[in-house]
């Protein structure tokens, strides 16, 4: 079973969005052991023993992630669909490369239907900011 579908329907998590089931639109993306992987993708048995976040465990309490924080100040969202894969995705970024360029942002895979593209780019460079200053 892949491990989308024991998130989604055995416990009820429902951030990490059905978009393609094949590992191509990236709706889905969440992290393993700190690592992004795509769940629509990775058997459920990769996850064992393993750390699994969504977007649902990147707060802590209240407080938003920085990304998250940067994504409503440069309001991302359109219809919201792709947003917890894209922010998961950019999480993962930044953890690799904390100062990236417009390159390594083009990395990311997620496709947005919306087109919030220049949005998630100023988010993502706000967020890297946010991240540098504590």
């Amino acid at each position: 079973m892949p491990l989308l579908w024991a998130l989604r329907d055995e416990l009820g998590v429902r951030g990490p969005k059905y978009g393609c089931g094949i590992g191509v639109c990236h709706a889905c993306t969440s992290h393993l052991d700190g690592k992004e992987v795509l769940p629509c993708v990775t058997p459920v048995s990769d996850a064992v023993d393993k750390e699994v976040t969504t977007i649902e465990g990147l707060a802590d309490g209240d407080v938003l992630h920085p990304v998250q924080q940067a994504w409503i100040d440069e309001d991302v969202s359109q219809c919201g669909y792709c947003q917890p894969g894209q922010i998961m995705a950019a999480v993962a970024l930044l953890k690799r490369i904390p100062d990236p360029t417009d390159e390594d942002i083009d990395t990311i895979e997620n496709v947005c239907r919306c087109g919030t593209y220049p949005r998630i780019r100023r988010a993502i460079k706000a967020a890297a900011k946010a991240m540098s200053q504590g």
